[in-house]
């Protein structure tokens, strides 16, 4: 059996060092950022997505931390709701708690953090890499699942067009039991009614609740090197005078984790594999946010990709099946993705009525 390199500790590479854990094939991460480094948002998981993270995790740890939701309720920036619908086995949960429990699952000695690899070209078929310390990473396979702007993909696809999504988001969770007690297991959504303005909550637990706004970059603008006091100040002047709910959340929350996120998508997929090098999860198929569908595909390749190995077929081959049972669903999430954002960026009277923001085949 083959001995696996994986580049990247995020939910798609724990997620597919789990699969490789349960199936005793020989494997190694190498993550860039510090183990401590948890910052990030949190997570929509349809029913699929937990289906397949039952496989590795054991799913009651997950579902003490994280909230099935119940409905989605759609609202005016006023508070009028618009609509609503009953979501099924939906799930909400923290990224760093995603995180905390997939690496639970991972031997501390097959993983390096604060390991950063760099691809210096292809010899006989193999990639030639060496870690930070010079040190060449010998394995026969690598799996890069080192996010969106794969450092990996670009050197190896150099002609690939990467383009700024007309959206871009800040998200942040605060911890304030009162207003908690408040929200039932709802997905809420307030949308302004202009267009191209909103602001989501979700209630993680019965204290904490994570937040996030999406902006039409065209419209409002906002610097990833903004302090937390002008973030602060950005929400305040684009939502402060919205429904009470949200200028509470406002007023109590912190702003020194919140994660302003830009967000890119490939005019074209690459191919998902390249010699011996592989990509899973956003560093194959970065997807847009308003699909909800990031986490249960980086699942979902790690599984396919997994079985494919058990197989015992040459890595060719291996890596083609891979790319024809994957390619398709992911072209239909980027094209919901697309309609989604479409719907955002109109005026509210001109968006479809009782539209979900998750993406499903």
């Amino acid at each position: 059996m083959y001995k696996v390199a994986i580049i990247g500790a995020g939910v798609s590479g724990l997620s597919m060092a789990n699969y490789l854990e349960k199936n005793n094939i020989d494997y190694h991460i190498y993550e860039r950022r510090t183990q401590n480094d948890l910052k990030g948002h949190g997570f929509i998981l349809p029913k699929e997505g937990i289906e397949y993270l039952s496989n590795i995790i054991n799913i009651d740890d997950l579902y003490k931390k994280g909230q099935f939701l119940k409905k989605y309720l759609h609202y005016h920036q006023n508070g009028e709701i618009l609509s609503e619908k009953d979501l099924e086995d939906v799930f909400v949960v923290s990224r760093s708690t995603l995180i905390e429990i997939l690496a639970e699952g991972i031997p501390s000695d097959k993983i390096s953090y604060d390991t950063t690899v760099t691809l210096n070209g292809f010899s006989d078929g193999k990639s030639c890499i060496t870690l930070n310390d010079g040190t060449p990473l010998e394995a026969d396979m690598v799996i890069a699942s080192d996010g969106s702007r794969s450092r990996i993909r670009r050197k190896i696809f150099e002609d690939e067009k990467m383009k700024a999504v007309l959206e871009n988001e800040v998200v942040n969770i605060i911890e304030n039991e009162e207003i908690a007690s408040r929200l039932e297991n709802n997905f809420l959504k307030f949308h302004h009614e202009d267009g191209g303005l909103t602001f989501g909550v979700l209630k993680l637990s019965s204290t904490k609740i994570l937040w996030y706004c999406q902006f039409d970059i065209t419209k409002f603008f906002i610097n990833e090197d903004y302090t937390p006091d002008c973030i602060k100040q950005f929400i305040v002047d684009n939502f402060g005078d919205w429904n009470p709910l949200i200028s509470s959340i406002i007023n109590d929350s912190s702003y020194e984790n919140a994660h302003i996120w830009r967000v890119y998508e490939l005019e074209k997929l690459n191919p998902f594999y390249h010699e011996n090098i592989v990509f899973i999860g956003d560093a194959a198929h970065p997807l847009i946010p308003f699909t909800s569908q990031g986490v249960t595909s980086a699942l979902k390749d790690s599984y396919v990709l997994t079985n494919l190995l058990l197989e015992g077929n040459n890595l060719p081959e291996t890596f083609q099946k891979y790319e024809e049972e994957r390619k398709a669903e992911i072209e239909i999430h980027i094209k919901n993705g697309r309609t989604l954002l479409n719907q955002f960026l109109l005026p509210l009277n001109e968006q479809q009525k009782n539209t979900l923001p998750i993406s499903y085949k």
